[in-house]
């Protein structure tokens, strides 16, 4: 029981460390892109323009990708998908068994 214990333990610790690295990520993404934008927008007659944003947007996808892979938000291979991907290899497995039974 003490080893179950130990496991949930290390599970628990593993999503917390996940969590913390995302909100890092995020304080990170908030701070530089500030800085980058009020930089901008100081030296600037024009503000609006496409390159001015590129880092915002492309940063923000890389941290859309982390999100997902935090908080478990996946629309290609979600837990139901891996759920009966799992069910369909032991299901296979215990056919192939029962051939040499």
């Amino acid at each position: 029981m003490e080893q179950f214990d130990q496991e949930k333990y290390k599970r628990a610790k593993k999503k917390i460390e996940e969590l913390k690295g995302f909100y890092i990520h995020l304080a990170v993404y908030v701070i530089i892109n500030t800085f980058i934008l009020v930089n901008i927008y100081m030296h600037t007659d024009d503000f609006w323009q496409w390159p001015h944003f590129v880092t915002l947007f492309g940063w923000g996808i890389g941290l859309g990708f982390h999100a997902s892979k935090v908080f478990g938000f996946n629309l290609l291979f979600g837990k139901d998908w891996e759920e009966k991907q799992i069910q369909k290899y032991i299901e296979e497995d215990e056919k192939e068994m029962d051939k040499y039974r």
